[in-house]
C-alpha cells in the first residue's frame, strides 16, 4: 500500500507542480501582487524545472540527497510569498503547499527504507538467474561469469537517472574493456524498449531483459509500484528494481555492490574501475 502511495505520489506531485506554477504566472500576468506570487512561481517551479529538464534531456546521473539548493530556492519562495501576506493570505498558503510537496518528495518518495540484502553479500556467488539479451536469446548469470562483470540494474528507459548512468559507464567502457570485464545491464522493462537501447547506445554491453522482474526478485531488490503511476500505459510493469549495481570476479563471486536507499543517489563510474582494479581483473 505505501509503494502504490508513492508511485502516485509523484505523479501528483509533478501535475501539481506544473499547475501552481502556471496559475501563479496567471496571477503576475493578471496584475496580482508581482511579489507574493512570484513567490509562489519560485516555491512551486525548480523541482519541476528539473525533473522536466532531466526527462528531456538525462544529463545528471545523481544528486545530492537533500537537493539542497532547490530546498534554498523553494524555501525562498515560501518566504517572498509570506512577504506580501496583507493583500491576502492564498500565495503563502499555495507556496507553503508547494514546499511541502517538495519536503515529501526529498525525505519521503526518494527513499526506499532499504537494508542491504543478505543475497548479495561479497564473498558470496550471485545467485544462479534468468535473463534475456536483446536476440532474445536465455542465459544464466552462471553463464555470464566467465569474466569479472558490473551488473547494473536500472529501472527502465523511462528513468532519466538511470540513462545517465548508463551513459558515463559508456563513457568509462574502454578501460572496462581493458580491465577484461563485461557490463551487464538488467532491467524488466519491455524487450523492445532494451532492443531499443541497444541500438542508441553502440557499445558493447550486455543488454537484459530481466521478464517479470524475476531475477530482481530472486536477489531481493525488487520495489512494488516502483514507477510512476501512468507509465504502466507505455507497457512498463509497475513492480520496479531498486537501482542496484553488483561487482562480480571471474567465476561469479561477488566483489562489491551498492544498494542504495535514494533512488537518486548512485555511485560513481571511478568506484566501479577502482574495485575491478583492486579485486576484479
Amino acid at each position: 500500500m505505501l509503494m502504490r502511495l508513492k508511485a502516485a505520489y509523484v505523479s501528483l506531485y509533478m501535475t501539481g507542480s506544473v499547475i501552481l506554477s502556471a496559475f501563479a504566472a496567471w496571477q503576475i500576468l493578471s496584475g496580482a501582487p508581482v511579489l507574493s506570487w512570484s513567490g509562489v512561481l519560485l516555491a512551486a517551479l525548480p523541482m519541476t524545472a528539473l525533473i522536466s529538464l532531466l526527462m528531456i534531456r538525462p544529463l545528471l546521473a545523481r544528486t545530492r540527497p537533500h537537493l539542497p539548493e532547490i530546498h534554498l530556492l523553494t524555501l525562498a519562495g515560501v518566504v517572498i510569498a509570506a512577504s506580501g501576506f496583507q493583500h491576502s493570505l492564498l500565495p503563502t498558503a499555495l507556496a507553503s503547499v508547494a514546499y511541502g510537496g517538495f519536503l515529501l518528495y526529498v525525505y519521503w518518495y526518494s527513499r526506499y527504507q532499504r537494508q542491504p540484502g543478505r543475497i548479495i553479500r561479497p564473498g558470496f556467488p550471485l545467485p544462479d538467474v534468468e535473463l534475456t539479451d536483446q536476440n532474445g536469446q536465455v542465459f544464466t548469470t552462471t553463464a555470464l561469469t566467465a569474466k569479472p562483470a558490473v551488473w547494473l540494474f536500472y529501472r527502465g528507459n523511462w528513468c532519466p537517472l538511470c540513462m545517465a548512468q548508463i551513459r558515463e559507464i559508456a563513457s568509462e567502457y574502454r578501460e572496462i574493456e581493458q580491465l577484461g570485464a563485461d557490463v551487464i545491464l538488467i532491467s524488466p522493462q519491455p524487450h523492445a524498449q532494451t532492443e531499443a537501447l541497444a541500438r542508441r547506445m553502440q557499445v558493447n554491453f550486455r543488454y537484459m531483459t530481466d521478464t517479470h522482474n524475476q531475477a530482481a526478485r530472486t536477489l531481493g531488490i525488487v520495489s512494488d509500484f516502483g514507477i510512476p503511476t501512468g507509465l504502466e500505459v507505455l507497457g512498463y510493469d509497475t513492480e520496479a528494481p531498486m537501482p542496484t549495481v553488483i561487482i562480480t570476479a571471474a567465476g561469479g563471486k561477488v566483489l562489491w555492490a551498492d544498494e542504495t536507499d535514494n533512488y537518486r543517489v548512485r555511485p560513481e563510474p571511478g568506484v566501479f574501475l577502482k574495485v575491478l582494479r583492486e579485486q576484479g581483473a
